[in-house]
């Protein structure tokens, strides 16, 4: 229980650490339509000396979730209705690939989650759309199909409680989890 109550805790400090890059992807996506190419955007950590820093300071455990949040970035996140990977999502991957290829015996679950708008059930099978995305990207870059499971969750865990296009920015995202 109290391991869930840092994480999470840790999680919503990286949130709020990054909340820069979510509130830029609301101004340029609007209502959810993009006068880009971009599908995705993505949210990473720094991962300057001062993180690796700050990582080694905070005693992470290699190979752990605080540690693939740290060191790599745990989240993608997605235009309104779109599970499709740009170039930013495809390279955070690879650098979640090549962290998992050091720590071999880590699987992963890939989370996909939704913003509020939408059924529960059309957000279930979008959640479960951009997991896959994610999941079988992985894949194609070498990480075993065993060590990866995906799960939806649609609107039900949203990361921000809100009714803007920022609130929902943050929520159209897949997060992997270390098991």
């Amino acid at each position: 229980m109290i391991i869930k109550l840092l994480t999470g805790a840790t999680l919503v400090f990286f949130l709020a650490a990054c909340s820069t890059t979510p509130k830029d992807t609301a101004e340029s996506s609007g209502s959810g339509s993009s006068s880009s190419s971009s599908d995705v955007t993505t949210s990473g950590s720094d991962t300057s000396d001062t993180s690796d820093t700050s990582a080694e300071s905070m005693n992470i455990e290699p190979g752990s979730q605080e540690d693939l949040i740290v060191n790599v970035g745990d989240r993608v996140f997605f235009n309104y209705d779109s599970s499709d990977l740009d170039g930013d999502a495809q390279e955070l991957l690879q650098d979640q690939v090549a962290w998992l290829k050091q720590y071999s015996d880590v699987s992963i679950i890939v989370e996909g989650h939704c913003d509020e708008r939408g059924t529960r059930e059309y957000n279930l099978a979008l959640g479960e759309k951009r997991a896959q995305s994610v999941k079988n990207y992985l894949i194609s870059l070498g990480i075993s199909s065993d060590r990866v499971s995906t799960i939806s969750y649609g609107k039900e865990r949203p990361a921000v409680v809100g009714s803007n296009d920022g609130a929902w920015a943050q929520n159209r995202r897949s997060v992997t989890i270390v098991n």
